[in-house]
């Protein structure tokens, strides 16, 4: 194991902590655009690491792309507004941010 592997994990897994507030709310509002080429990156960041035998790197950046991939599902505009729907609370249409 090489110190970097362990400062790749260490950064990854706090983007974790510093993404799970956003999933938690449930007004947050994150963009399609923005979560799931985030969400891709973080998993090809993780085969790349756990090729060059960087496997807690790997598993940082893997746990980085659940996490995208998580607000992706449920915290994107329109993941918000069918959920809404499905409750029967009515929701304004100026305040559903539109995914371009």
């Amino acid at each position: 194991m090489v110190w970097q592997d362990l400062v790749f994990m260490a950064g990854s897994l706090l983007s974790v902590v510093f993404l799970a507030p956003a999933l938690r709310d449930v007004n947050a509002r994150i963009p399609l655009m923005t979560s799931v080429p985030k969400m891709a990156l973080g998993a090809v960041y993780a085969v790349t690491f756990a090729t060059m035998g960087m496997s807690l790197a790997a598993v940082g950046l893997l746990a980085t792309g659940i996490m995208w991939s998580l607000l992706a599902a449920y915290r994107s505009p329109s993941a918000t507004a069918a959920s809404s729907a499905r409750a029967g609370t009515p929701v304004a249409p100026d305040s559903i941010a539109r995914d371009e």
